[in-house]
């Protein structure tokens, strides 16, 4: 297999759409959760370790086989609803955000881009150092906000 694209650890390494990532556990439990916020599915970042646990393994495996918390217990429940949005995949967009996010930090360190703060929107953007282009934006992505989970 070939070196990983981006490392941060080994506890998970995983592959997307061609590139071979590897995580330590703390980077993938922050980036994961961080996606979930992104797409609306929880309304901030501060789980618990059970909310944790849960939502690394519906990333990683793509289920979770045994809830441990709430917010497991509602993804299981909901399942049918959740899982699919608009024809959109709740685990994919996790995995791509997660992975979307690791092939920018990769970028960044390589030198290929630079993280530049947008005034207009108070949030980060990319722009290539060089100057060929204007500020990057992100695709949009899909919305999980109405089925949100609500302790």
């Amino acid at each position: 297999m070939a070196e990983p694209n981006y490392v941060s650890g080994d506890d998970y390494v995983v592959e997307f759409l061609g590139y071979r990532f590897a995580f330590n556990a703390s980077d993938f439990e922050q980036r994961v959760t961080a996606a979930a916020v992104r797409l609306g599915l929880l309304e901030g970042n501060e789980l618990d370790e059970d909310e944790t646990a849960d939502l690394v393994e519906l990333a990683a495996d793509g289920r979770i086989d045994e809830a441990r918390s709430g917010l497991g217990r509602y993804l299981i429940r909901h399942w049918e609803r959740v899982s699919l949005v608009g024809g959109e995949s709740l685990v994919y967009w996790l995995r791509k955000l997660v992975f979307r996010g690791a092939w920018l930090d990769h970028r960044v360190k390589e030198g290929l881009l630079e993280v530049a703060w947008d005034d207009q929107t108070a949030e980060f953007a990319y722009r290539d150092p060089r100057g060929g282009r204007a500020l990057l934006e992100l695709a949009p992505v899909p919305s999980w906000h109405d089925l949100q989970f609500r302790r």
